[in-house]
């Protein structure tokens, strides 16, 4: 650990034993070998933090879920910015390791404990405590910046009574808001709730996605077609665009006429939340336990997303085995019941082209000079698998591509 990235550290009240350091994060170990925390770079926004903070707490607190939440620095903030500018996150940790793709009994297990987190993960705004517990900690200890009615930071800024924020002001301990004083503990009730509003944001409809991606496919196409010299990435692609092309279209038209739109409608309006990345590489395997983590793409959308997306990597490592499909889908209904519209859209989602799709967006963006193994891998893959998923399709969610 750099002399910077110590600093960092040192700016919590965590007292740690040891270090070790891992891709763009720090694992510390406490005094307690049982006490883990992850300092990770991040690129999260303050109202990102409190978010992700407010609502993992919330999780932890239901004693069925073990989740990252932030920890704050002695200094009341959730990010903390070495010299360098690199910015860290302080989470909880624990000592584990990834769930094995290997193993099918992990994968049933990560599937139970997605039923579990989307019978908890709602949105609801802030509670009376959970408001004092954030503004004391943003707009009185921080020595810098406080907490806009809209839930982000703005610099050398206070809140005043009325919840207005007034640049190089500070709030005195009755609430009057004056030139440059230094900041103390300010009373809950002088920040109405309505003034401190942290809300996630919704996802984007699964009809409007779908759309998207087949523009992407067609924009690929016609990149492709321009280039002089295809390599094999770029003749593989033409080569197959049409049927999978077609069969896109074809889920999109699907997804229109079906209910998707209905489930996708209730799910925003209850204000039901998804991890938004719930794949192994967040699932911690625990001793007689399991821990999800990196949140960080959390929002507002249909929860039956995250399990259409650990499926389908569960399906393309298997090859669309049909018994494992099933055991998964079986281990998160355990927890919670597929809606009749939920297993239609999970059927849907299944059935587009998504691999196809992404390998060729992903090769569009990179750099064309040099072709990775990987890419042209990745697409065979989606081409080579599609006999396989269209059995499996059709056994399980009866759909006749």
């Amino acid at each position: 650990m750099r002399e910077y990235e110590q600093e960092v550290r040192e700016q919590y009240e965590i007292e740690i034993k040891s270090t070790r350091r891992t891709r763009g994060a720090f694992f510390c170990i406490g005094n307690a070998d049982t006490e883990v925390f992850l300092m990770k770079e991040t690129l999260a926004s303050e109202k990102r933090a409190a978010l992700l903070y407010l609502i993992l707490n919330r999780l932890e607190k239901t004693g069925k879920l073990k989740v990252d939440a932030p920890v704050f620095s002695r200094d009341g903030k959730l990010i903390v910015a070495a010299r360098d500018g690199t910015r860290y996150m302080m989470k909880k940790w624990y000592s584990g390791r990834e769930c094995d793709m290997k193993k099918e009994q992990e994968l049933l297990l990560a599937a139970e404990k997605l039923g579990i987190l989307h019978m908890h993960l709602k949105w609801q705004e802030p509670t009376a405590g959970e408001l004092e517990t954030l503004l004391c900690k943003y707009a009185v200890r921080s020595e810098d910046a406080a907490v806009l009615g809209n839930g982000a930071v703005s610099e050398n800024a206070a809140v005043s009574e009325s919840g207005a924020v007034s640049e190089n002001a500070a709030v005195s301990g009755n609430g009057a808001v004056s030139e440059k004083k230094e900041k103390e503990p300010v009373p809950q009730q002088q920040f109405p709730e309505e003034e401190f509003q942290v809300c996630p944001p919704a996802a984007r409809s699964p009809l409007d996605e779908m759309l998207r991606h087949n523009r992407e496919m067609k924009k690929v196409r016609s990149f492709i077609r321009k280039r002089v010299v295809k390599n094999e990435f770029e003749a593989l692609y033409l080569k197959h665009f049409e049927a999978m092309y077609e069969k896109a279209c074809a889920i999109t038209a699907a997804m229109e006429q079906s209910g998707c739109m209905q489930i996708y409608e209730k799910n925003v309006a209850e204000n039901r939340m998804m991890h938004g990345d719930y794949n192994y590489h967040n699932i911690l395997i625990l001793p007689g336990d399991t821990a999800i983590t990196n949140f960080e793409h959390m929002r507002i959308g249909i929860q039956v997303q995250d399990l259409y997306y650990f499926l389908r990597k569960a399906m393309e490592k298997y090859r669309w085995k049909q018994k494992l499909g099933v055991g998964i889908i079986r281990a998160y209904e355990r927890q919670r019941r597929l809606e009749p519209g939920e297993w239609e859209y999970l059927g849907l989602q299944l059935a587009y082209p998504e691999k196809f799709w992404k390998t060729a967006s992903s090769y569009c963006r990179s750099n064309k000079a040099w072709l990775p193994e990987k890419s042209v891998e990745k697409l065979e893959l989606a081409v080579n698998q599609e006999e396989e998923k269209t059995n499996f399709l059709k056994t399980i969610f009866g759909i006749h591509l």
